[in-house]
């Protein structure tokens, strides 16, 4: 059964007051121990030597030492936020203590001792998510927030914890409800045969609606990538160079690489940061009929990745292949909406001839030339990577959905949309038509949070750290 969060949360919930290291475990310089709920300052304040915290003003910091009974554990900072100004809009305090495991777990201790509860995992940003502080999708954005590990997916995280996002849903859902309402009305006055709703003004609506729901929707791919690291497959025929374009790529060693043909037998996979997106490389077996079991596994395994990839590098010997042996290769590793970058390698033993005379290849192929082992042109082959993969996709300033279960609540939207249109080109009764606009209000709601389960919030926070 669904519901609307709202501040009437049961006691274990709201009214307990809950305690987390807020900074990762083990030893370091500091650590930050977060204390939330009423009686955060209470209990921080009763073993605090120093001033009294209970009469701090609010996003106020203090020096002193955190004593249990005689016994001085440390000498802290403690930082005083009270409700609503606070991450959680609860009363918080963040006591900043000397990085050792045996202090913080001795402070911590003492402050369950005092009353406080050990936090379970993202609980304090389910409790700002349930205190109106944050939506669903600005809270998932935070954890989001915490896994970036590119300057773009640090930039898509902030600007959906910002509220970009969810500005953009409320707006669509507040004109729904609108027209959710008048067709609510009718119902009351359906033995007058009357409409309220205007037909046309609602089916112009949907239709505007159904194209942002779209938008978003095909903005995914991207945002998935950006969030996951673009999977881009190296393949190609034995002793093509893949390993040494692999090196060239990364800058280092990371590949063995040999004269002698089917040295790869497994794949290799390393990350490559190109203009703040993180390329996933993955370097293959070679392709061709193999000389025994180890090859013919590592056959399939190449296989198997290029069918999973978001980019090919396809990567062959520019001085031994043939147009037609290139041809043949492309014909059976091109894949629908799977961009493919044909690299020829080599080109330090290449004629100027054969180079001039260049390979007949498919119009969405594009050919870029190299030698790996000599380091020509890799920086114009990143580029070509990067424009492949996201080139007039990423602006800074888009909507990007990155997020599976908020692609499943679109499309569950859009053809609840669809089933509208449907209803208003060929009349259905106005009871019919409340019930898909309530369809589509509710699965938009579900990525807010407007419309949620228990069930849904613990699967959302659980993967959350503890201490957030």
């Amino acid at each position: 059964m669904s519901q609307i969060p709202d501040l009437n949360k049961p006691a274990s919930t709201k009214e307990e007051t809950i305690v987390a290291l807020a900074t990762p475990n083990g030893t370091g310089a500091i650590g930050i121990i977060r204390l939330s709920g009423p009686d955060a300052i209470a209990i921080a304040n009763s073993v605090f030597k120093g001033k009294d915290l209970t009469q701090q003003a609010s996003h106020t910091i203090h020096f002193g030492n955190i004593v249990d009974g005689e016994v001085v554990l440390d000498e802290v900072l403690a930082s005083v936020f009270i409700a609503p100004k606070s991450y959680t809009r609860e009363n918080v305090v963040e006591i900043s203590c000397h990085g050792s495991a045996y202090i913080i777990e001795s402070i911590i201790k003492l402050f369950i001792r005092q009353g406080a509860r050990g936090a379970k995992p993202g609980e304090f940003t389910l409790r700002a998510f349930i205190n109106g502080q944050l939506d669903l999708s600005q809270a998932e954005a935070v954890a989001d927030l915490i896994a970036s590990n590119s300057k773009a997916s640090q930039q898509v995280a902030m600007q959906q914890l910002r509220g970009g996002y969810s500005n953009q849903l409320k707006q669509l859902r507040d004109q729904l409800v609108t027209f959710a309402s008048l067709i609510e009305l009718e119902l009351d006055f359906s033995e007058e045969d009357v409409e309220f709703a205007n037909r046309g003004q609602l089916k112009q609506l949907v239709v505007d609606i159904s194209k942002m729901i779209n938008q978003l929707i095909q903005s995914f791919e991207l945002g998935n990538a950006i969030k996951h690291g673009v999977n881009t497959v190296i393949a190609g025929r034995p002793n093509a160079g893949k390993s040494t374009l692999l090196n060239a790529l990364l800058n280092e060693d990371r590949a063995i690489v040999s004269h002698i043909a089917g040295t790869t037998r497994d794949t290799i996979e390393e990350i490559l940061n190109i203009n703040g997106i993180n390329f996933r490389l993955v370097d293959t077996a070679g392709l061709r009929e193999a000389t025994d079991t180890i090859e013919a596994i590592g056959v399939q395994k190449t296989l198997e990745k290029i069918s999973q990839s978001a980019l090919l590098l396809y990567v062959f010997d520019a001085e031994a292949m043939t147009g037609a042996d290139v041809a043949l290769d492309l014909e059976n590793l091109l894949h629908p909406g799977v961009p493919v970058v044909a690299v020829a390698n080599k080109i330090d033993l290449l004629s100027d001839g054969k180079l001039a005379a260049g390979f007949n290849l498919p119009a969405e192929v594009e050919l870029i030339t190299v030698s790996a082992r000599e380091k020509q042109h890799i920086d114009q082959l990143k580029q070509v990577i990067y424009n492949s993969a996201v080139q007039g996709k990423l602006t800074g300033n888009e909507t990007l959905v990155t997020n599976i279960r908020h692609l499943e609540a679109l499309q569950k939207t859009e053809q609840a949309l669809v089933r509208v249109l449907n209803g208003i080109d060929n009349p259905i009764t106005s009871d019919f038509l409340a019930m898909d606009i309530k369809q589509a209000l509710h699965y938009l709601g579900e990525i807010t949070g407007s419309v949620t389960t228990d069930d849904l919030l613990d699967n959302i926070f659980s993967k959350f750290c503890i201490g957030k």
